[in-house]
């Protein structure tokens, strides 16, 4: 009885997650005009952008990347690449200015502006209205990245991968980022009391900051651990598409949280963390482990797998956020993504992203043959800009 009891829970939770892919209706957000200003080697772009796909091609170091640069900030706050924003200014001026006016499917306008003098604090605003707080801002314009960089997940260090793991779940989540910030904070404290040199740290102290971490760390690694679940079907089937069933690859997070309550994990070792001045155990030291046919792909894979491997987990990402936070079809960025890819896994993905799924997208690329090849394998709407100088023109 208990088996079919069992059996029955399962075929109903397979049908609610069924229905509920089904029943969620998404709405497109559309950068329909791009303002900037002063923003890396860009000096002045009014650029009128098609609702489907934006091409632009031009040498390297011209200006795509900082093109996209600055659609990725009007949605995330910062630039992709330095958490300095005075780095974004372009070099001999003291200002910068990026607006995004964007229009949704049934019509409605929003308006982004971000402004920052060397110096200050920068502002973002909504319409008229000034952020009080950036985390508000996150996820209302969701967003997917895919570029060369993208490379450190494999290669890098595992706070890449959790930064993988963070900025899309903060893009569907508000709570998620705030206890991000609030562990950051109690690791920060818990840190600087075990570096003390002169004195032994105040034990009740340090219990005030091990409690704060393992509270939100819970939290953090109970999202970390549905979204990984959530991603390795859909990844392994963009994957399996884009590889022509070549070979399975996998995803597996570990946590210090699986090992038991994480405040007692933490403060199991202090006297070890006390010798090192920093703190051994948390959701900081969390992993997502990455295979191609069952080992770790760090080792194993080729530069034509990594790249298909990085895509397709970028597309199952894109998949994640259009379900899910505010069920609003992500801007795609594909940032010279073609490089370095046969043909076939080249057609597989351009087919992938001109389904019905995918809504607006830029393209970058340095050749304008491959480019065409691409634009004849993606049907619809698409504008092409050239690229010069931090110049853009049709």
């Amino acid at each position: 009885m208990h088996k079919v009891v069992q059996r029955y829970k399962e075929i109903t939770n397979y049908e609610l997650r069924i229905t509920n892919y089904f029943c969620t209706f998404v709405f497109a957000m559309i950068l329909t005009h791009l303002s900037i200003l002063n923003y890396k080697n860009i000096g002045q772009a009014e650029l009128d952008l098609s609702p489907g796909i934006n091409c632009f091609i031009g040498h390297n170091g011209e200006g795509k990347t900082n093109l996209l640069d600055a659609i990725y900030f009007l949605s995330m706050c910062k630039s992709s690449f330095t958490n300095i924003d005075s780095a974004c200014v372009r070099h001999g001026e003291q200002f910068m200015m990026l607006q995004g006016q964007y229009e949704r499917e049934d019509g409605t306008p929003e308006e982004i502006y971000c402004g920052l003098k060397v110096g200050q604090k920068k502002v973002m605003r909504r319409g008229k209205k000034a952020y009080k707080r950036l985390a508000e801002h996150i996820g209302l314009i969701p967003l997917v990245v895919v570029s060369p960089s993208d490379s450190d997940l494999i290669s890098g260090g595992s706070e890449e991968r959790r930064r993988f793991l963070d900025i899309v779940i903060s893009q569907c989540e508000p709570p998620y980022i705030e206890a991000l910030l609030r562990y950051n904070k109690a690791l920060q404290q818990r840190n600087a009391l075990l570096k003390m040199e002169n004195q032994e740290p105040d034990p009740e102290l340090l219990s005030l900051w091990e409690e704060a971490m393992a509270r939100e760390g819970e939290f953090i690694f109970q999202r970390r651990q549905h979204y990984v679940e959530e991603l390795i079907p859909t990844f392994q089937r963009y994957y399996d598409i884009i590889s022509q069933g070549a070979e399975p690859v996998g995803l597996r997070y570990t946590s210090h949280c699986q090992r038991g309550p994480l405040l007692e994990v933490i403060q199991r070792d202090r006297h070890k963390d006390r010798a090192v001045g920093y703190s051994l155990h948390g959701i900081h030291k969390d992993e997502l482990e990455m295979t191609l046919g069952g080992y770790p792909i760090k080792r194993e894979g080729s530069q034509g797998q990594n790249k298909s491997y990085l895509i397709a987990l970028k597309l199952s990402q894109f998949d994640f956020l259009r379900r899910t936070g505010s069920q609003t079809t992500p801007i795609l960025l594909l940032d010279d993504i073609f490089d370095k890819l046969d043909a076939t896994r080249v057609e597989q993905i351009v087919r992938l992203v001109s389904g019905e799924d995918f809504g607006q997208i830029f393209i970058t690329d340095t050749n304008r043959d491959h480019l065409d090849h691409i634009l004849r394998l993606m049907p619809g709407e698409h504008r092409l800009f050239h690229v010069h100088q931090g110049n853009f023109t049709l």
